[in-house]
């Protein structure tokens, strides 16, 4: 056995497994909706009917379910995303101004992802006259 050689293995590029990679569009809507948060004059996200029963859950102390994907739906086809938001924009921010800010953080959002942002949809439902909870 001591005459026995060592072969080592070099392992290149060509050595990896191949497969695919799938983003769902869940990941994608709790993408959207973190980066749609983060532009000042965004005070909720959600129509009405979601920002209702999220009140609701917020007073039964549920405060936090749907809430990662609430006001988004996203759908992704061949490594692009078409995202879907619906916005409550707060008084005093121009809509035109907010809604480019969010569609600019959410396609680098997407994009950071490895996925292309095909189409970012806004729909304004509302406007908060006074500071979100």
């Amino acid at each position: 056995m001591a005459d026995e050689a060592t072969q080592e293995l070099s392992v290149t590029p060509d050595a990896v497994a191949g497969g695919t990679t799938q983003v769902s569009d869940e990941v994608v809507e709790k993408i959207a909706v973190a980066a749609a948060r983060s532009v000042p004059g965004v005070a909720e996200l959600g129509g009405d009917v979601a920002r209702f029963f999220n009140a609701v859950l917020d007073r039964v102390g549920l405060d936090q379910v749907g809430d990662a994907r609430r006001g988004c739906s996203a759908h992704v086809t061949d490594g692009g995303a078409v995202v879907n938001l619906v916005l409550v924009i707060s008084a005093g921010h121009p809509v035109p101004q907010v809604t480019d800010a969010v569609r600019v953080a959410v396609t680098a959002a997407v994009e950071a992802y490895g996925l292309r942002a095909d189409e970012i949809n806004i729909r304004v439902d509302d406007v908060a006259l006074d500071a979100p909870a």
